[in-house]
């Protein structure tokens, strides 16, 4: 017997590979909305007149921090995302609601934890990377306003997906659009006194961050409160269950060190990198700008994906699982190919848009041209990870992660680097680096895919959908 908000919900009854289409467009283009206004964010702030650099490099000793807030966050997301959506499938509304409401009471207390870092450990955090006053005063206060305003990024994260998980993707990319449309705006207003507004500097680019950041929850939860009328919303179910919280983070867990692995690795890249030279870590940087969008675009169908075959798996239906697998591959390995060939046309007129010549400038042609190579496979490990996630296999969603922004790559770069060092080969080689990983990180994901095929998917009951 069908559960009976199937009937009227698209997640169960409309084609996979429309719904996948119809959930994913939306996310996608917040996902690389958000790669947009970081990227004019530090245009902003690099601009300020006479301490433009010494600001950047603030807020780049700030940064890791911020990653690390969006990690939890988005990871607890995650979670919060793949229980209630298979709650939902199951037609457990109770279990819904309860699981909405303990993220509520979780995001509660990652906030004081951040509070608290803000208030007692940004001084000593930043003081560990500079010794330029300067720097560290800017730096030091541009961090303290994020981390005792961080509720906003945390219950964005959170009502993100939970919007998500209800296939009402397009209400969270219009919350998403509300934050950075407000960002944008206010940054110039507030980072150089325009309006009326005093001139903050550093710490009017954190003021516009966290307003935009607040901006986006905020509407998350108006339109989370409007649309989701099957999810009840009282303080009854805020109360936290182990049960419940063990389940978001069994999937969160991995999903936030997924996260948190991204900046790990471009750290230990930078100082792998440093050692053949500092034109070779700014062809990186640049180039990591870059792929930001196509990686960002796969990123929004994963998370479309996720939700997708969570309810299906939880409703029963072996075929829609079966769909969202084939066609979230499908499209997010058209995604990569059409990211694949926009590089190596346009890698030339990219790389003059961000000012570059000479060495540097070859440097960042060959990085957009050789790593793009790997972005067939990458494609590929990004699907699976949010395949995973969504069929109780958190486990292998984040041995993968390891793998791809670690284990086969740290290794493999440093080899590189002193390969290239040694004069055996040109700088180029060291772009190698990625397609290594992505080529190995992917037959481990064919691995695991066979045996969560064999153990989470053939063992569904078929119910027909009517």
């Amino acid at each position: 017997m069908n559960h009976p908000a199937e009937k009227d919900n698209k997640m169960a009854v409309m084609p996979v590979n429309r719904l996948i289409i119809n959930m994913g467009v939306p996310v996608i283009v917040s996902m690389m909305l958000q790669a947009v206004y970081n990227i004019v964010d530090s245009a902003f702030v690099a601009n300020m007149e006479g301490t433009g650099e010494l600001a950047l490099n603030a807020l780049t000793l700030a940064f890791p921090v911020q990653m690390l807030m969006i990690a939890i966050g988005v990871g607890t997301g995650v979670g919060v995302n793949a229980l209630l959506a298979k709650s939902l499938g199951q037609g457990d509304m109770e279990k819904a609601s309860k699981t909405a409401g303990n993220g509520v009471f979780i995001m509660a207390v990652l906030y004081v934890v951040f509070l608290l870092f803000g208030l007692f450990g940004t001084q000593s955090y930043i003081a560990s990377q500079t010794k330029n006053p300067v720097i560290e005063q800017m730096a030091t206060q541009y961090l303290q306003i994020c981390c005792g305003c961080s509720f906003g990024v945390l219950y964005f994260a959170l009502y993100e997906k939970v919007l998500q998980a209800a296939g009402k993707s397009m209400y969270s990319t219009i919350a998403q659009i509300t934050g950075a449309v407000v960002n944008i705006v206010l940054d110039p207003i507030m980072i150089y006194g325009l309006l009326g507004c005093p001139e903050f500097g550093v710490k009017g680019a954190a003021y516009a961050t966290v307003i935009g950041q607040v901006a986006s929850a905020s509407c998350g939860l108006i339109l989370h409160l409007a649309a989701n009328k099957e999810i009840k919303n009282s303080l009854s179910y805020m109360k936290p269950s182990g049960k419940i919280i063990k389940g978001i983070y069994a999937i969160g867990v991995p999903a936030i060190i997924a996260q948190a692995l991204m900046s790990v690795m471009t750290y230990l890249l930078n100082v792998i990198f440093v050692r053949i030279g500092e034109n070779v870590v700014t062809a990186y940087g640049l180039y990591f700008k870059i792929q930001q969008f196509i990686l960002f675009a796969a990123f929004g169908l994963r998370d479309a994906i996720t939700p997708i075959v969570s309810y299906n798996h939880g409703m029963g239906s072996r075929e829609r699982v079966r769909d969202g697998v084939k066609y979230g591959l499908l499209y997010t390995l058209g995604i990569m190919l059409t990211g694949f060939v926009g590089l190596e046309v346009f890698a030339e007129p990219l790389a003059d848009i961000f000012g570059l010549s000479g060495e540097t400038k070859a440097l960042c042609i060959s990085a957009m041209r050789i790593v793009s190579i790997s972005y067939m496979p990458a494609g590929a490990n990004i699907a699976f990870q949010g395949i995973f996630q969504a069929l109780d296999s958190g486990l292998e969603s984040l041995i993968i992660s390891v793998c791809r922004q670690f284990l086969f790559v740290i290794p493999v770069a440093y080899v590189l680097s002193i390969m290239v060092l040694s004069g055996m080969c040109g700088t180029w080689l060291v772009w190698m680096t990625f397609v290594i990983g992505e080529v190995l990180s992917v037959l481990v994901s064919i691995v695991f895919m066979k045996k969560v095929n064999k153990n989470r998917i053939q063992t569904v009951s078929q119910k027909n959908i009517v």
